[in-house]
């Protein structure tokens, strides 16, 4: 079912698009019911997962390279789960009366939101960290089209680049660092690299893999220095804001340095890289948050303060792993739970107040703060909400922020006699960081909720008369922030049902939720936290009432060595060093490009078979060469010779032709019909699609002006023809291994029941080969048609020119020959039922899918120079770029049905049945492959010759 969970949102995103035939339905109608389901779905395993229990399910998937499937629920996980599905129904309801339908493109929101969900989804279920790190570059994606969803704005535009490039960035660390880990144990399985953790610590790719890894979890989560694409990523939607900005995508780090915890939490290293970049996260993001004028901007710096906390809880927590004994680990690990309870109260209290910030702005038309003021009388619900949301960030009582705020503090007091190290008195800087991040926390939740909502309303100011918002703008944030009182006082239930089997599961090694349980209630005493929070209140009040006065607190740096300038100069630099680069090089000379192409071509593959020691070209057990062998290799040899001599066009084409018609001859000496029927084929259409593309071909130098000797073409042409020479005679000189075409011939009967070995590799053995390169085909039609039909228009003067270059073949290309067309009709039935024979008799006799595809487009080619395209257009209705997705489409999931049963992608299956008449008679899933192949080859070769014939 953790498969289906994962899949439900990708699925459900295509089918969005069919929700524009009903207009008067909002599609977040059709959208929410998904969030809710798996939410429903996931608070369902909550009694396993909090017992102790794991649900695991892996999907064979690539396990040649070590890659599945595998999908884990734990505490850590589900948690994660809920958030996404909870926080992912409260916003698409948000959504709904925020945005409305006025925007065209709705539509597309909730596909990318459905899209980012199932990433997300992906990224906290996955234990093979090859397909977490898909995932979570699908995250990046996702987000990337959330933040431009109003791509008209330049700074849309900006902050959805810049945040897909600092957290690609750290994507692509994370990737390295994910093989680092492969290197060193040879699994990619994230629970069996933890079961070896003891032995990995002085391996000497440790460290480095360490760090590559946390670059992947602190670009994501915005740490210092990393920070600086959440406050442009405002820019998106406040319920995209709200969604990734507060409760997912940027906690996907903080997820992933828990989840890594047990591989890591035992160097040094982890301790304090973890630790210091998420205090000092925290205090610089507390800090600019009290010098933002937009809501917004506020809340973004405040995420990112709130992050830099749960980072360091998670760091300081990991101390735990430098102890055996219960009492220290309990005292120390006190960290990890108030980390995972202060991830679910920000996300309760950040998601609520960036929904509050939207109808702030949705309601009066500003987010500036100092144009907002006295709100508080004109919107008092959404004026209660901020309240409980801001309080309970600042961490006061009776709010659940204020709980886990006390033993984020009793964490930092804890950390001071921690020995391990040998720290001594640099303890004690870390809690004196935390304190003051803690007062700017409470300023800048003051400022949020007093600045807005206090004061005179400045009706001259807004853009439109305040009122209070609708029931269903209200209906989110209420029932969102309600949480923030319910956990407050049943903090021991959410404890036993989530906090623990999280903790659990961070801690690793077999910890059991029953052993982390950590006791959670208002009154302890008059502690060292406690002193702590009302310091807190204290200095936070009075800073917050003069901060005005403060030049350094109330105003941006002006300086020109702000991070955000090191980002736009280092990527001007990048962009102008890369068009100075690439114009070198890219000078518009397609001899040029060919050039580099075959030099590099001789460089590498030569001076390998030059000089490597091992390869030999030994001519001794080849075949004796026939006469006929002589005699065709010699016309083509002077065919091919004969096309840069040519004087026309018409007679370089025949001659191209003539030289591929002989190598359709030799495979059919070599006992290849296979080949020879392609090779046949595929030389009669392209012989008409150069014929179909003769107004777009140059003219040779012959019919322009005296050509001219060039030594460069000959060393070059000279030189490639020997490396392709040796690397023939280096094939069967020096193999170190046994040929795979015994294993061909002697398996493909008995695994794949198929008597046609070449038909059996290509849609058994190497189905991926042929799976990809049909896909090539569909894209490159496409891109013949996207060229043509986007970069040449034609004019009443093209279309004389067309018919004077009709006229030059000597026939016109839609023919008026009355033999030819009768004639036709006949022969194009014949080689129609011949190409459906080869179809399906290639699984044993030479024939399949790709030669009957070519053999059907070389009838249709037929038919439309005979009968002219326009009538081929009126007879034959099909969409030739719709057969072509078809057949990719039947191909791909003739691939993935193999799930069905357990097996890998693109696995085959046959059996023999006795059917009435025909006897005993085998089926095979490989015909349905077969069939994909079939239409998408029709599809792309029909595809390109209307559209180079301009009729499509």
């Amino acid at each position: 079912m953790l498969h289906i969970a994962i899949l439900i949102p990708f699925l459900w995103a295509a089918l969005i698009p069919l929700m524009r035939v009903l207009p008067r339905i909002h599609p977040g109608w059709a959208v929410l019911p998904v969030p809710v389901a798996l939410f429903a779905y996931f608070i369902s395993r909550m009694p396993q997962i909090s017992s102790g229990e794991t649900l695991a399910v892996t999907i064979p998937w690539m396990p040649g390279l070590g890659i599945d499937l595998s999908l884990v629920l734990d505490g850590w996980s589900l948690l994660f789960a809920l958030l996404i599905t909870g926080i992912g129904a409260f916003v698409v309801w948000y959504s709904m009366f925020y945005m409305g339908k006025t925007s065209n493109s709705i539509h597309n929101f909730y596909i990318y939101l459905l899209m980012f969900m199932g990433a997300m989804l992906g990224v906290v279920l996955s234990d093979n960290m090859m397909v977490l790190y898909a995932f979570w570059e699908l995250t990046s994606v996702a987000s990337f089209l959330l933040i431009a969803f109003w791509y008209r704005r330049e700074r849309s535009r900006y902050g959805a680049l810049k945040s897909m490039l600092i957290t690609v960035f750290g994507g692509l660390a994370m990737f390295a660092g994910f093989n680092l880990l492969y290197t060193m144990t040879g699994t990619y399985s994230i629970r069996e690299v933890a079961a070896q953790a003891g032995g990995l610590t002085d391996h000497p790719l440790f460290l480095p893999a360490m760090i590559l890894v946390l670059l992947g979890a602190f670009t994501k989560s915005a740490q210092f220095p990393f920070h600086i694409w959440l406050p442009d990523a405002m820019e998106a939607p406040t319920p995209v804001s709200a969604y990734l900005h507060s409760a997912t995508m940027v906690k996907a780090g903080l997820y992933l340095v828990a989840r890594m915890s047990p591989i890591f939490a035992g160097a040094a290293e982890w301790f304090w890289i973890v630790s210091l970049t998420g205090l000092i996260t925290l205090f610089y993001g507390s800090f600019k948050a009290i010098r933002q004028t937009d809501l917004k901007a506020l809340l973004a710096y405040s995420t990112i303060s709130q992050l830099g906390l749960i980072m360091s809880l998670l760091g300081i927590g990991s101390a735990a792993a430098f102890y055996t004994d219960p009492a220290q680990v309990a005292f120390f690990g006190l960290a990890t739970t108030a980390a995972v309870f202060h991830l679910i109260n920000h996300a309760v209290f950040k998601g609520s107040l960036f929904m509050v910030v939207g109808i702030v702005d949705h309601e009066t038309g500003t987010r500036d703060l100092r144009r907002l003021g006295g709100l508080m009388k004109l919107m008092p619900v959404t004026f209660v909400i901020a309240l409980i949301g801001s309080f309970s960030m600042a961490g006061l009582p009776p709010f659940s922020g204020f709980l886990s705020k006390e033993m984020f503090f009793t964490a930092m007091v804890n950390i001071r006699s921690f020995d391990a190290l040998h720290a001594g008195s640099w303890m004690l800087v870390l809690p004196i960081i935390a304190w003051m991040a803690s007062v700017f926390t409470f300023v800048y939740s003051m400022i949020l909720v007093f600045k807005t909502f206090g004061g005179k309303v400045k009706n001259d100011q807004l853009d439109k008369l305040p009122h209070e918002a609708s029931i269903g703008l209200l209906a989110a944030p209420v029932l969102l922030v309600s949480l923030a009182l319910i956990f407050a006082f049943i903090p021991d239930t959410l404890s036993y049902a989530l906090i623990d089997s999280a903790t659990a599961a961070i801690r690793g090694g077999g910890t059991t939720p029953e052993s982390v349980h950590v006791s959670i209630y208002f009154w302890h005493g008059w502690t060292p936290e406690l002193w702590m929070t009302i310091g807190v209140v204290l200095v936070g009040l009075l800073l917050y009432l003069t901060y005005t006065r403060f030049r350094v607190l109330d105003r941006e740096w002006s300086g020109r060595d702000t991070l955000n300038r090191l980002y736009n100069g280092g990527l001007s630099l990048l962009e102008n060093g890369g068009r100075r680069t690439t114009d070198l090089y890219m000078t518009g000379s397609v001899r040029h490009y060919l050039i580099y192409i075959f030099l590099f071509l001789i460089a590498a593959l030569g001076g390998t078979l030059l000089l490597s020691p091992d390869i030999t070209f030994g001519m001794e057990d080849y075949a004796p060469i026939t006469f006929y062998e002589v005699v065709l290799v010699i016309v083509m040899l002077a065919a091919s010779a004969a096309v840069p001599f040519a004087r026309s066009r018409v007679n370089a084409i025949l001659f191209t032709g003539a030289a591929g018609y002989m190598v359709t001859a030799l495979f059919l000496i070599f006992r290849a019909p296979d080949l020879a029927l392609t090779q046949m084929i595929v030389e009669t259409v392209s012989v008409i699609l150069f014929l179909l593309c003769f107004k777009f071909l140059p003219k040779l130098k012959w019919e322009k002006e005296k050509p001219t000797f060039k030594w460069t073409n000959l060393i070059v042409a000279g030189g490639v023809g020997v490396t392709m020479t040796l690397i023939a005679l280096a094939a069967m000189g020096s193999s170190p291994f046994e040929p795979i075409s015994n294993y061909f011939l002697n398996e493909s009967y008995e695994l794949a029941g198929g008597k046609n070995v070449v038909n059996v590799i290509l849609v058994d053995f190497r189905g991926f080969d042929t799976l990809f390169e049909i896909m090539v085909l569909g894209v490159a039609s496409l891109g013949i048609y996207g060229l043509i039909k986007l970069g040449v228009k034609t004019t009443p003067e093209d279309e004389a020119a067309n018919k004077a270059a009709s006229h030059r073949l000597g026939f016109p290309l839609v023919s008026n020959d009355v033999i030819l067309r009768t004639m036709s009709r006949v022969i194009v039935l014949i080689i129609i039922s011949f190409s459906l024979y080869l179809f399906f008799a290639g699984h044993n006799n030479p024939g399949g899918g790709f030669i009957a595809a070519l053999m059907t487009a070389a009838a249709l080619s037929l038919l439309a120079v005979s009968f002219g395209m326009d009538t081929i257009r009126r007879v034959i209705r099909v969409d030739y770029r719709l057969m072509t997705a078809v057949g990719l489409s039947i191909a791909i999931l003739t691939g993935a049905g193999s799930f069905l049963f357990d097996a890998p992608f693109l696995s085959q299956a046959f059996d023999y049945f006795y059917l009435p008449i025909l006897g005993k008679t085998e089926l095979a899933t490989a015909v349905l492959f077969d069939l994909g192949v079939y239409l998408a080859v029709v599809g792309v070769v029909m595809n390109i010759i209307f559209t180079i014939k301009g009729e499509d």
